[in-house]
């Protein structure tokens, strides 16, 4: 069998399958910003009116969601409690070097709902930038304050937030393997399974209603779809040999996956309804980690048919094929950014793993991170953010950079192992 040798991961035949996890991984996440951006908007986050006596602080999720994007930096605002009725004392604020400032309320309503409310606030000009309300389950507080985030940071890049969205990712504790769903900070992190055997390579469907991803339960690798919301699965791939590598196309009638049913492992594309299987390349290597680009017209993948692993992209019908990487010789896992600008992918340097970022319009490229150990990189659905896996402090972790490195926040289990991780859609 052949393989590609990755840290303590091997690809190829069995893509992701060998997986050495260490102890018991917990779901709640600790996010920790690091590094310091150049253009940074200053911002102020009072305590909402009410929160402490709600099952969530909104406030500090927002303020933490802000950091995270890499686009904000926090104006302390210690036992500062202000609700969306509050003027804010712009003088002072403006002391403090604060550009925006967001205030509000969580009330607890007769039915055991809560009422979010917040304004926004230009400390520069002294005005209303706008007014936030909503209105949720006492459970849905931290999505609603994802949200609330979503629109703040809407509200003052002119671009689409990501809090609310949501990322898939694998753990092992204890001979277990379990796949898991939490928000795009980590937190409330739910199982959407769990097997004595592995599981590898999940992958969203582009609506978020689906998860594609590989499972040994049958002492062999078979693509599965999970339907999130109910829980039932469906055998996508269970041909002779190898089925893995999941990938789906923009429309979902398609996934792109790796078969070596017909000897070798080679690209095919899976139509979802039927299940049949069309092979798209032919050679005498190993092609795997397919993915498509936005539009589906194209396919990026890796290959060792140069003699190392590199990524190449060709037609999503099939023919010739055009290489992509050509710094070092061992590059793999690529992602691509929904906005089609960027390509995201490990690459091995001097016996270290590092996420590179390339500007495909350039094809220039660069590392972006000081670990050593990064594996699976996955573009947020806005483009400007990356979740990967990686080693940090000598404990596993999930990562978040900004696309130059220059914001970092880690995603720390309190113990144990996280891996695959893969960012979910807009909801």
């Amino acid at each position: 069998m052949t393989h590609f040798s990755h840290s303590k991961r091997q690809l190829g035949i069995l893509s992701l399958a060998l997986l050495c996890f260490s102890t018991a991984a917990l779901a709640q996440f600790k996010v920790e910003v690091s590094g310091v951006g150049m253009t940074q908007v200053p911002i102020a986050i009072a305590t909402f009116k009410g929160e402490d006596a709600a099952p969530q602080k909104t406030s500090a999720i927002v303020l933490a969601d802000l950091e995270r994007s890499g686009q904000f930096r926090a104006i302390p605002m210690t036992g500062v409690a202000m609700d969306e009725l509050s003027r804010p004392d712009f003088p002072q604020m403006r002391q403090k070097n604060a550009d925006a400032l967001v205030s509000g309320s969580a009330t607890r309503l007769a039915d055991g709902r809560y009422e979010v409310r917040a304004k926004l606030w230009d400390v520069v000009a002294g005005q209303d930038r706008g007014d936030y309300r909503e209105t949720v389950a006492a459970a849905d507080l931290r999505l609603s304050s994802h949200r609330l985030a979503d629109w703040v940071y809407e509200k003052l890049t002119g671009e689409k937030g990501v809090f609310a969205t949501r990322i898939a990712y694998i753990t092992k504790t204890t001979g277990k393997y379990s796949l898991w769903i939490a928000d795009s900070d980590g937190e409330n992190a739910q199982s959407a399974l769990t097997s004595s055997e592995p599981i590898i390579s999940p992958s969203w469907s582009p609506k978020g209603t689906q998860l594609a991803y590989v499972s040994f339960e049958s002492r062999k690798p078979v693509i599965y779809v999970h339907e999130l919301a109910t829980g039932k699965r469906k055998v996508m791939a269970n041909f002779k040999g190898s089925n893995s590598a999941p990938a789906w196309s923009p429309d979902s009638r398609t996934l792109l996956a790796t078969l070596s049913r017909d000897g070798g492992s080679q690209l095919y594309q899976i139509d979802v309804s039927s299940g049949e299987a069309k092979r798209l390349t032919q050679n005498a290597g190993i092609d795997t980690e397919p993915t498509y680009t936005q539009d589906g017209s194209k396919i990026y993948f890796v290959s060792d048919r140069g003699g190392s692993p590199q990524i190449y992209r060709m037609s999503a019908t099939g023919g010739s094929v055009e290489r992509v990487t050509f710094g070092g010789s061992y590059n793999i896992s690529p992602a691509l950014s929904p906005d089609g600008r960027w390509l995201t992918y490990i690459s091995r340097v001097g016996g270290q793993f590092k996420v590179q970022v390339m500007n495909l319009s350039t094809g220039q490229s660069s590392a972006i991170t000081d670990t050593t150990a990064d594996e699976r990189p996955s573009f947020a659905p806005n483009s400007k953010l990356i979740v990967f896996a990686t080693v940090f402090q000598g404990r596993e972790a999930l990562m978040t950079s900004t696309l130059d490195g220059k914001i970092k926040a880690k995603l720390s289990g309190q113990s144990g192992d996280i891996r695959e991780p893969a960012w979910g859609p807009y909801r």
